[in-house]
């Protein structure tokens, strides 16, 4: 072997995969010093490599943005000591600490682990009587890579237990998509005033998909569903360009909006690790990722389906040019600069050794890196010059420009970055679904995928000359050999589904850690068939023309700018060029208005001093008793209660939080009773529960008592609120599950009352038999004992226990529950005598454990 000491030059004999990849063991210095020090380079490659990286580094200095160097430096007074080059090039690093961990989310989870398994007994039981429930939401039906993600994603799901469903704004062709896998598929409805009309309290998930999707966090921020666990999938980049501009012009408050909804979302799902990045400005500790996506390609099959005619003599290269594209990571990280240095020179080594391969005047270079903010094109274009490249043969292209022509065009493409990747770079398969050859650094996550000579070449990372070895094996007299050729094909088919199985199971993981099941819902299975991790669906895809692809850029845009008008309508001062003239006006206003006041506020001090008639105390007891009724803010005596008078039955709705207003009826027949203050509809004559019963302004007991709050509220002097013979209450949720009284129904109920047909009876209309949660029909005892994590029977025992002093050691003294082929009340659905109610209250607050027995 030749050494530095020798002068002499050594040969560069083609290895094997494993003979590059076994050169020297890991050593614990940096790259560049083994690089530098034990790789024994003959003397012209050191004079050769000292040269560039003194170069590079002064144009490191002037160009890349960051800077401090004085500019007016020459680069004469540069110290050429081999020993301060050494120094410096041990200061450099590579990238390593660029790693994106979500520690508090991972903590979470472990956490939320921990506690169950530290809470779990044997008074907590489950019960496999239903399978889990997620909910997959979409703001349209379009076709296009995201949903190919999600329909994979789904199948799998599905096949491991979970009970799915999709909901979408609009309609599209994915409908018969989602209907060849078995997924149910409903359309949104929204009122008029946009809200949506759907409980999300069935699903113990929800999976929400794009940006456009912004719309439906007015439902999912509402009560009762801001504890639904919600995982948020955004694939785009167009929100993050545009929160710069945001946070640059003092917008505020629309940063703030953003922020808002970004923290609802439980997790927020990212399919590559540059995105948290881009969106860091709105993280609230809820970023997660899971690489991969069919995106890449998608994108690539539908550039090559509409192909350009003469599109490589439109971007200025001939068909003797090879065309070499280097990629690499979307990092900009200390050590890229030097990376693409030695790039450079490796294969500027082709045309001073190999001029059989490419000749200077057709050898073109594009490298793909940064952003079009940056001067790196221009440093990385000076430093080309000075290593005798033609003018013109080396150019700089970011990430946000034409990457799909350049890729198309290219005869091979080269990863040109040497930082460990957290997973399979985005651009490599896109590369290889445009079935060009790659050459790669054998980094851990691209061995873990590409194979040596079969669908990819790869080179030592601390051996860059092998690199120039790789180019002349694969191009002979500017043309790709056969071998590159077949190399490229079996890379497209590599890349056709390289990260399928790592999207399917991160996201079954996900899904398991932030879904918390009930105890009447089944626990998913463990592992996922093999055959759902090896492909995409791409088959329920093929009857779709590519040329189908929506462009979700544009429509993501069309919705941040309908946010922005919004902003700027809200925020806009309207005032025209005569300011002074509409400041008057609202001063001679503000003055009417304060005058109006004044003169109320006097006839109100004379209306108290006008003589009123003397009369007793019982007079006087009595006139404040009825003062004290008609001020207070129950909204009692308005329509709603005037036309209730003479009806022989009131309903009462219970509901908490806006998000059940949609469910809510207005008729006469019905009245709303709010559990919160905050909840209660505007202009509605909703009962405000919290002031009839303030135990309940304590979200505890609110939670704890649920729908019984409501009842406890009514009870309680209820002779100032109901006045009926009888009454009744529905619940909302019963509404949204359309199990609510029909207008036929309403009709009949209040002709039976009127007619006492059977007298003091109880009615109910939601039933058991027709509950979601007891698909298999389950007795009494069974189902309740599944809803309440098998405490039904205990609490059943204790109130007993308590009330009447009944012991319960076996549970033989509970009621039977017969199965006579009648069936059983859920919901609180019902109607009896305001009398009998009365006296089921005083009974129920005897032991409020009866309420854990009633709780389904």
């Amino acid at each position: 072997m030749a050494s530095l000491e020798t002068g002499k030059r050594e040969t560069l004999p083609r290895s094997s995969s494993s003979a590059r990849g076994s050169f020297h063991p890991i050593s614990l210095r940096s790259r560049c010093s083994r690089f530098l020090l034990f790789k024994r380079l003959d003397y012209l490659q050191w004079i050769s490599t000292v040269a560039v990286f003194l170069f590079f580094v002064a144009l490191f200095q002037m160009f890349l943005p960051g800077s401090v160097t004085d500019k007016n430096i020459p680069l004469q007074r540069i110290q050429h000591a081999d020993m301060e080059l050494l120094s410096e090039i041990r200061e450099l690093h590579f990238g390593e600490t660029l790693k994106f961990h979500p520690w508090k989310l991972l903590s979470k989870f472990h956490k939320d682990a921990d506690d169950g398994v530290s809470t779990s007994n044997l008074t907590k039981k489950r019960f496999a009587y239903r399978k889990p429930q997620l909910a997959l939401v979409f703001p349209d039906l379009l076709v296009d890579p995201q949903q190919i993600l999600m329909v994979t994603v789904a199948a799998s799901l599905q096949e491991i237990g979970y009970s799915i469903q999709v909901f979408s704004l609009e309609e599209g062709p994915m409908r018969a998509v989602w209907g060849r896998i078995g997924v149910p598929l409903n359309i949104i409805q929204t009122g008029d005033s946009n809200e949506i009309a759907v409980d999300w309290l069935n699903y113990d998930g929800i999976i929400l998909n794009y940006l456009e999707a912004r719309g439906l966090f007015s439902s999912f921020m509402k009560e009762p569903f801001k504890s639904v666990p919600l995982i948020w999938t955004i694939h785009e980049s167009t929100l993050a360009i545009r929160l710069r501009q945001y946070n640059s012009s003092g917008q505020v408050e629309l940063l703030n909006d953003w922020k808002r909804i970004f923290a609802r979302a439980s997790v927020i799902v990212y399919p590559n690790y540059f995105l948290p990045m881009m969106y860091s400005i709105l993280d609230s500790s809820n970023y997660f990722v899971i690489p991969g996506s069919p995106s890449e390609i998608w994108q690539a099959n539908t550039f090559v389906s509409h192909p350009i005619k003469n599109i490589r003599s439109r971007m200025g290269y001939d068909d003797d040019d090879l065309v070499i594209v280097i990629v690499g990571s979307r990092f900009l990280y200390r050590g890229l600069w030097l990376e693409h240095a030695l790039i450079l020179q490796a294969l500027h080594s082709i045309l001073e050794n190999s001029s059989d391969v490419i000749s200077s005047d057709h050898l073109k270079l594009v490298f793909l890196s940064g952003d079009s903010n940056s001067n790196y094109s221009l440093a990385l274009k000076t430093v080309a010059h000075n290593l005798g490249y033609p003018k013109g043969s080396v150019i700089h292209i970011p990430f946000d420009g034409d990457v799909n022509s350049f890729l198309a065009v290219s005869d091979l493409v080269i990863y040109g970055s040497f930082l460990e990747e957290q997973a399979f770079p985005d651009i490599l398969v896109k590369a290889m679904s445009f079935e060009k050859p790659i050459v790669a650094p054998d980094l851990n996550i691209i061995k873990k995928h590409i194979n040596d000579g079969v669908n990819g070449y790869l080179f030592p990372k601390d051996d860059v000359r092998l690199l120039t070895q790789i180019i002349i094996e694969a191009c002979s007299k500017g043309k790709l050999s056969a071998q590159a050729s077949q190399i490229a094909l079996v890379g497209k088919q590599t890349a056709r589904n390289v990260t399928v199985s790592g999207v399917v199971e991160g996201y079954a993981s996900l899904v398991g850690n932030v879904v918390k099941l009930p105890s009447e819902a089944a626990l998913p299975k463990a592992d996922i068939p093999p055959r759902l991790k090896e492909t995409w669906q791409w088959n329920l895809f093929e009857a779709y023309d590519q040329s189908s692809y929506v462009n979700r850029t544009l429509r993501s845009l069309d919705l941040i700018g309908k946010v922005e008008q919004q902003y700027n309508l809200s925020h806009s001062d309207e005032a025209p060029e005569g300011g002074t003239f509409i400041y008057s006006i609202w001063e001679g206003e503000r003055k009417i208005q304060m005058a109006t006041i004044r003169k109320k506020r006097e006839d109100d001090e004379l209306k108290d001093r006008t003589d009123q008639t003397r009369g007793t105390w019982e007079d006087v007891y009595r006139n404040a008793k009825k003062a004290d009724r008609l001020k207070n803010d129950l909204h009692e005596r308005e329509d709603g209660e005037l036309e209730r008078t003479g009806q022989p039955i009131c309903i009462y709705e219970p509901f908490y939080g806006e998000g059940a207003w949609p469910f809510l009826h207005h008729k006469s027949l019905y009245r709303g009773i709010g559990l919160s203050t905050k909840g209660r509809r505007p202009g509605a004559d909703d009962i405000d529960a919290p002031s009839r019963l303030q135990l309940l302004g304590n979200p505890y007991y609110r939670q704890a008592l649920g729908e019984y709050g409501a009842f406890f509220a009514i009870a309680n002097r209820v002779d100032r609120i109901h006045r009926n013979a009888w009454i009744g209450f529905q619940s909302w949720r019963a509404t949204a599950r359309k199990a609510n009284l029909s207008d036929i129904a309403e009709k009949r109920l209040v002709h039976a009352i009127q007619n006492r047909k059977h007298g003091d009876a109880l009615y109910f209309w939601v039933n058991m038999d027709m509950e979601p949660r007891n698909p298999q029909q389950r007795d009494f005892w069974s189902f309740c004992d599944a809803v309440n994590a098998g405490n039904c029977k205990f609490a059943f025992g204790e109130a007993l226990e308590k009330v009447y002093g009944i012991k319960h050691h076996n549970f033989s003294s509970l009621p039977p529950m017969p199965l006579d082929g009648d069936t059983w009340s859920v919901m609180h659905s019902w109607a009896l005598p305001t009398k009998s109610f009365l006296e089921f209250v005083m009974f129920s607050r005897t032991s409020t454990v009866t309420r854990v027995c009633w709780s389904f």
